[in-house]
């Protein structure tokens, strides 16, 4: 465990509101903070900081907790990683544990197993066996400078390279298949290489560390690209391809690509700021992740029908953060990699200025799915554009592509404007009721992988949750409940063992609050004892001492009916004493 004093300076040098606002445009509002969650898409803020608990929660999602939860979320970190980053930041030596960090450990062995693997693929290129490798980066038109630049290699056809060469520097064959470099035979016996007779692209995260690989065939055989699956320090949803050199640009956008193969030829051709996604269709996370580094996202997707779906995914998603989006469209359907090897970088350039937005990108595919010279497809058009406008939110955008529109087709503006106005109200309608939906579904969700006893102790539950909101924000109160409120008499599991953790550091003088729970909670957890802080928060002003006492006499009675529904396992003395509290609970 780490101590009490080393964490309060953690927390005390990484103030939330500075940590969180470098992911998050945060405004105040009264003595909080709000903004767009980071950790779902939204439109409108439900991400709430709580500058005097040093806690966040978000109504939406029901993401929870203090900066050092805040951080393993947003970065998919463990703990231990997370209070490193924060250290980091702060300038703060980590103090020497007594306990053997197994999972901090393990991590970091995959990520020298990565490292090592992939010298091993750039080196092994330059050899006679990887001379086919070479020649078809070469043939793409990469030089060694690039090769060099993004790490690239080759696997050769052999199930023991890896395998070998790594059991050589003292890897250990589960390290191996912990950091998907190897599988376990089917006999169960001994391991073989994954990545064989494919060029090899090192995934590089945003602080230098090699976290997984793209594999890709050089003949027609199948799968065209092997990615590696998600491991300990990988998930395909939080990074970005590149994004290690991207953020690095001086380019004030972001050019979000389909494959790795063009965002290298990208780089190669000076547009140092393209990402791509990792053998996985865009999500909300990459989106989320793309906004922390710009505002502006220049979408580059193939004419086929997969890449105009891509693309209106991508538009979908990167709306939700606000970034504003343009769209680059290759004549001839060419990629990005073709065009500029015949036209040049300079001619590719003046396709990424001209790029329409994504507003006009959309009015233009749904333009050329309907007649506009009929009265029918007009009509028809309209109907949808319209619909695709209600969904901006600037009232600005809206009526500059109104009053296009009614230029162009020669309508109304006034009528567009009528059929705008109902689809925003039918639209915020729905928004709300999905957004309420959602809301009770998230919170009811986290209670139930958190707490599940408390569906079936519901009056119990929630007087346990309003009794520990009520002492994490006031531990002074433990000296009026600690008399009347014996752990045991806690209903819920979770519940009674955060309750006794609580009282157990009120008895030694230590700190009760967020921070010094972090190491033993989840993410989830902490999500869900942030909310009961949140709660006796929100209603601080009118509660009392008074009445956490009254939430631990409902608690104890609770207790007592559990006693008497189950009375099986009590002798006839404590029989007889139950029912003399029935008796007395009815009069």
């Amino acid at each position: 465990m780490l101590p009490d004093s080393f964490l309060q300076e953690l927390i005390a040098k990484n103030d939330i509101e500075s940590v969180v606002s470098a992911y998050v445009s945060l405004k105040r509002r009264g003595r909080n903070l709000v903004g767009l969650c980071p950790f779902h898409g939204e439109k409108t803020p439900s991400f709430n900081l709580y500058p005097e608990t040093s806690s966040f929660y978000c109504f939406g999602c029901g993401a929870g907790g203090d900066v050092i939860t805040f951080i393993r979320r947003i970065e998919n970190l463990s703990y231990m990683d997370a209070v490193r980053l924060l250290a980091d930041r702060a300038g703060m030596a980590i103090p020497e544990q007594d306990r053997d960090d197994a999972g901090a450990k393990r991590r970091m062995r995959i990520l020298e197993a990565n490292r090592e693997a992939a010298r091993l693929f750039n080196k092994f290129l330059y050899l006679p066996g990887g001379r086919e490798g070479l020649e078809y980066y070469y043939s793409r038109g990469y030089t060694d400078a690039i090769i060099r630049r993004f790490g690239l290699g080759y696997a050769p056809q052999s199930f023991d390279f890896v395998r070998d060469n790594l059991r050589k520097k003292g890897f250990h064959d589960e390290e191996l298949v912990l950091a998907w470099l190897c599988a376990r035979n089917k006999s169960g016996n001994g391991v073989h290489d994954i990545f064989r007779n494919r060029v090899m692209i090192p995934i590089i995260d945003v602080r230098g560390n090699v976290i997984a690989f793209g594999g890709r065939v050089l003949d027609d055989s199948k799968p065209k690209y092997l990615n590696s699956g998600d491991t300990m320090v990988f998930k395909k949803t939080n990074n970005l391809f590149a994004l290690n050199f991207a953020k690095q640009s001086k380019q004030e956008s972001l050019i979000l690509c389909e494959g790795y193969m063009d965002v290298i030829a990208l780089h190669q051709a000076g547009f140092t700021n393209a990402v791509a996604a990792l053998g996985t269709s865009f999500t909300a996370e990459h989106a989320r992740l793309m906004s922390r580094y710009s505002d502006e996202a220049i979408l580059i997707f193939d004419a086929d029908a997969a890449g105009k779906k891509g693309a209106q995914r991508a538009i979908n998603l990167l709306r939700e953060t606000g970034m504003r989006i343009r769209l680059v469209s290759i004549p001839d359907g060419k990629d990005p990699d073709e065009f500029i090897k015949k036209n040049g970088a300079e001619r590719f350039k003046l396709l990424v200025e001209r790029a329409a937005n994504d507003v006009e990108y959309q009015l233009m595919e749904l333009g050329s799915r309907h007649l506009l010279d009929t009265s029918e497809g007009k009509v028809n058009y309209l109907r949808e554009a319209v619909q695709l406008l209600a969904g901006l939110t600037d009232p600005l955008e809206r009526d500059v592509y109104i009053s296009r529109l009614a230029h162009d087709l020669s309508v109304s503006k006034e009528a567009l404007q009528e059929r705008l106005k109902y689809q925003l109200e039918r639209r915020k309608k729905v928004q709300q009721e999905k957004q309420i939906t959602q809301v009770v579904q998230r919170s009811e969700a986290t209670r139930k992988v958190v707490n599940a006893e408390a569906a079936k102790h519901l009056r119990a539950a929630n007087a346990e949750e309003s009794l520990l909101g009520l002492l994490l924000l006031n531990p002074d109160y433990f000296g009026k409940i600690e008399p009347i409120l014996k752990t045991e008499e806690l209903v819920t599991t979770f519940n009674r063992t955060l309750y006794e953790k609580l009282l157990q550091r009120y008895r030694a003088g230590a700190a009760v609050e967020l921070s010094v729970l972090a190491e033993e909670y989840d993410p989830d957890e902490m999500a869900y004892i942030t909310g009961m802080l949140r709660d006796s928060r929100e209603r601080g002003t009118t509660l009392s001492v008074d009445d956490a006492v009254q939430y631990a006499r409902v608690i104890k009675k609770e207790h007592q009916l559990l006693a008497l529904k189950e009375p099986s396992a009590l002798t006839p003395e404590e029989i007889q004493e139950k029912l003399k509290l029935m008796r007395d609970m009815k009069s």
